[in-house]
C-alpha cells in the first residue's frame, strides 16, 4: 500500500471514529450543561466587550479567572462613582461566570444601594434628573437581580435578596403602587423559603404580605403558621399580628387581646408605642391607638408622655428629596 492511500485510510478512519463519538459527545454535554456542569457559551457581544481575550476566554478554562479581574475593574469604578461602566463590568462579569451567587449579588446592590444614594444626594444634578437617575438605579439592581434568578432559579438567596429590595420602604416600595411593591417582595421570599432559605424568609415574607391592603387574614394565617413553628416570635411581628388580630375582630376587647400577645402590658405599650411612631415602615397599626389608650389608662401614663398626644413623624415622601432648595 502506497503512502498517499495508507494517509487515506487513516483519515477515513478518523473520520469514522469521529462520526460515532459525536452522537455520544453531544449527549454528554446536553446532560453536563442540564446539571450547570458547564457554562453557557459565551456571547459574541461579550467577547467583542471583552476585546482581545475572547478567544481564549471562549475555551472556558479561563472564564472565572477573566471574571476575577473584572470584578477588581468594577471596584475601581465604583470607587470613581463612575455608575454607567460599573453596571457595563458587571454585565460582563456575569456573562462570563453566571451561575457565582456574589457577583449578581453585588452587581445589584451597587446600583439599587450605591448608585441610587449617589443621585438622590447629587447636589450637582438638577432635582428632576436626580429623581430619574436615582429611580433608573434602582430599577436596573432589581433587573440585575431578576435576571440572576432565571440564570440561577435554585437559588433561594438571590430570591431573598429580591424580596429584601421589592419591600425596601426607601427603593422599590417608594416607587408608585407601594402596596403593589410589597405583594411581589412577599411571592419572592415565599419563592426563596420554598427554595431553602433560611428562616428569616419567612417572616420577611410575612412583613411584606401584612402591608398589603386586602390580604390581611392571609398575613395572619401565615403568623400562625410561623408560630406554630417557632414560639420564639420577635417584637415586631408582635406588634403587626395584634394589628392583624384586631382587624380580622375589632370586637373584641382589646386589653384581652394585649394580653393574649405580649409578655407583659408594660411590653405590649413599648412595641405598639414604637409601631405608632414608625410610620415610615407602612405597617399596618389596625386598633393600636385603640390599645395604647387602653395601656395609658392602666399603667397610668401622665399626659405628658403619652405616645397618643406626641406629634407623628411625617410619613415619607421621596418627593421632598428632590424639591428645589
Amino acid at each position: 500500500m502506497t503512502q498517499g492511500k495508507r494517509y487515506a485510510v487513516l483519515c477515513l478512519a478518523i473520520l469514522a471514529m469521529g462520526a460515532v463519538r459525536l452522537p455520544f459527545e453531544r449527549k454528554l454535554t446536553d446532560e453536563l450543561s442540564e446539571a450547570n456542569l458547564l457554562p453557557p457559551k459565551l456571547e459574541r457581544e461579550t467577547g467583542e466587550r471583552i476585546g482581545q481575550t475572547f478567544s481564549a476566554v471562549s475555551l472556558g478554562g479561563l472564564r472565572t479567572l477573566v471574571a476575577t479581574f473584572m470584578n477588581l475593574r468594577a471596584l475601581e469604578f465604583f470607587t470613581q462613582q463612575r455608575w454607567a461602566e460599573v453596571g457595563d463590568t458587571y454585565d460582563i462579569i456575569v456573562d462570563l461566570a453566571p451561575r457565582t451567587r456574589y457577583y449578581w449579588d453585588s452587581g445589584s446592590w451597587h446600583q439599587a444601594y450605591n448608585a441610587s444614594s449617589y443621585y438622590l444626594y447629587d447636589s450637582e444634578l438638577p432635582a428632576l434628573r436626580r429623581k430619574v437617575e436615582w429611580g433608573a438605579a434602582i430599577i436596573k439592581g432589581r433587573d440585575f437581580l431578576k435576571r440572576g434568578i432565571r440564570n440561577n432559579p435554585d437559588d433561594p438567596f438571590l430570591k431573598q435578596r429580591l424580596g429584601f429590595l421589592l419591600s425596601d420602604t426607601n427603593k422599590m416600595a417608594a416607587f408608585g403602587d407601594s402596596a403593589e411593591s410589597y405583594e411581589a417582595a412577599y411571592e419572592a421570599y415565599m419563592e426563596a423559603v420554598r427554595g431553602g432559605a433560611l428562616e428569616s424568609a419567612k417572616r420577611f415574607a410575612f412583613y411584606s404580605l401584612a402591608r398589603v391592603p386586602g390580604r390581611e387574614k392571609e398575613a395572619l394565617d401565615l403568623f400562625l403558621e410561623i408560630e406554630s413553628e417557632d414560639s420564639r416570635v420577635p417584637p415586631t411581628m408582635l406588634g403587626v399580628s395584634y394589628a392583624l388580630k384586631y382587624h380580622d375582630d375589632p370586637s373584641q376587647p382589646v386589653l384581652e387581646l394585649i394580653d393574649s400577645i405580649f409578655p407583659s402590658r408594660e411590653s405590649a405599650y413599648d412595641i405598639l408605642g414604637s409601631f405608632w411612631i414608625r410610620t415610615k415602615e407602612q405597617f399596618p397599626v389596625f386598633g393600636v391607638a385603640q390599645g395604647l389608650a387602653e395601656l395609658e389608662r392602666e399603667l397610668k401614663i401622665p399626659d405628658a408622655e403619652s405616645l397618643l398626644k406626641q406629634p407623628l413623624p411625617p410619613p415619607v415622601n421621596m418627593d421632598d428629596y428632590f424639591s428645589p432648595k
